[in-house]
This record gives structure tokens, C-alpha cells and sequence, in this order.
């Protein structure tokens, strides 16, 4: 695997370790982490951190609604851990979102597929799978989109991103990703809100393709 350029910011990675990311966002950084040592040693020095804050906090009476807090957080998505093993081109935590069982790919035309993992109304993650030199329609975003790369690569009017790399898209960002020669590209693409596609046709088909 190349090198990786493209990491995930240090702020997400606090935020992931301190479990204040939402799920979507959170497997993107498991996965990431689970293959890119850079990102790894932050995690683990956050985490680090996190102990000892934890060990010399004063003590603070717990509320009445303890006990329903904790079932609710029980009831919640478990925070996915990086997982440092992989069958093909996807990492543990993706293995582990696909139950063991390979990808439920929908088509969305022109060769290219989706495999919805998670849809909640906090955000969604799904694989992508995109053909060698074809393109995602131009599009910008109403919120935050995660993209990490998981075999071949995609360039767009920010940069190129290979296998590992994690591209950070938002509001200011509008692009159209392409496929680079050589291998299919297959991302893991987490979003908390629907992305603004500029043509028409994208837009009418998006209810249905959910993303």
C-alpha cells in the first residue's frame, strides 16, 4: 500500500476516542485507524490522556435518571473499534459492518454500486464501488462527508487520493470525483446529510438511492 497523505483530522480522532462522534463517522475512523499507524498512535494517545483525566476527576453525584440514561446509551449503535485484520481489500471494522458476508451492491448507474451499511438519522456509511475512469455527478454538501479509500483511487479538483487516504468534504466543498485508471475505486463514504447534486437527474433519482 502507497503512503498515506490523507489523514483524519486530530480534533475527529479526540472526538472518536472520547465517543462523542456519531456511527457513521465513527466506523470511517475505526477503519482508517486500523490501517494507517500515523492515525493509530494519536488514538492512542488520546486515549492515554482520556485515562488519566478520568482518574483525577473529582468525584460528581449521579443524577435520578441514571439508570434510563444508561439503557438508552445501551440501546444506541456500539462505537465500532479498530480491527487490524482484513479480508480482501476490507479492513475489520467494514468486515464487521458486513456481518461476514460480502457487499449487497445496488446499482446507481453507469457501473456504478452502493452497499448501504448504516442509515440512521444522524448519518449514513456505505460502500461505493466506482468504475475506472468513471465519475460521481458534480455535487456539494448540505453537512459533512467522510470518503476513505479502500482500493484504487479517485481524483478530483482537490488532490488524488489513494488506499487509506480520507478525503473531508462540507458545505464549502464542490467537486466530481473520477475514478483514476486501474483498479475499480471502492470508498467508504459516511455523510450526515444528503449531498447537493447540481444536475437534474442525480437530484430525481436521489430519494430513491438514499444518499
Amino acid at each position: 500500500m502507497t503512503a498515506i497523505k490523507h489523514h483524519i483530522p486530530d480534533a475527529m480522532i479526540a472526538a472518536y476516542a472520547s465517543g462523542n462522534l456519531p456511527h457513521a463517522f465513527a466506523l470511517v475512523v475505526a477503519t482508517h485507524v486500523s490501517i494507517c499507524d500515523e492515525c493509530r498512535a494519536a488514538l492512542g494517545a488520546h486515549q492515554a490522556v482520556g485515562g488519566v483525566l478520568l482518574e483525577h476527576s473529582d468525584h460528581v453525584d449521579v443524577s435520578k435518571s441514571m439508570k434510563s440514561d444508561l439503557m438508552a446509551m445501551l440501546d444506541a449503535p456500539v462505537r465500532p473499534e479498530p480491527v487490524y485484520d482484513a479480508r480482501g481489500v476490507y479492513p475489520g471494522p467494514v468486515m464487521e459492518a458486513l456481518k461476514g458476508k460480502a457487499p449487497r451492491w445496488k446499482t446507481l448507474g453507469m457501473g456504478v454500486k452502493q452497499s448501504i451499511l448504516s442509515a440512521t438519522d444522524s448519518g449514513s456509511v456505505r460502500l461505493l464501488f466506482i468504475p475506472a475512469g468513471q465519475a460521481v455527478p458534480d455535487h456539494s454538501h448540505n453537512g459533512l462527508e467522510l470518503t476513505l479509500v479502500l482500493q484504487g483511487s479517485f481524483s478530483d479538483e482537490t488532490g488524488r487520493f489513494g488506499v487509506g487516504d480520507v478525503e473531508i468534504g462540507d458545505e464549502a466543498l464542490e467537486h466530481t470525483p473520477i475514478a483514476d485508471a486501474g483498479d475499480a475505486c471502492i470508498c467508504l463514504a459516511a455523510t450526515d446529510a444528503p449531498l447537493r447534486f447540481n444536475a437534474l437527474m442525480p437530484r430525481l433519482l436521489q430519494p430513491f438511492f438514499r444518499i
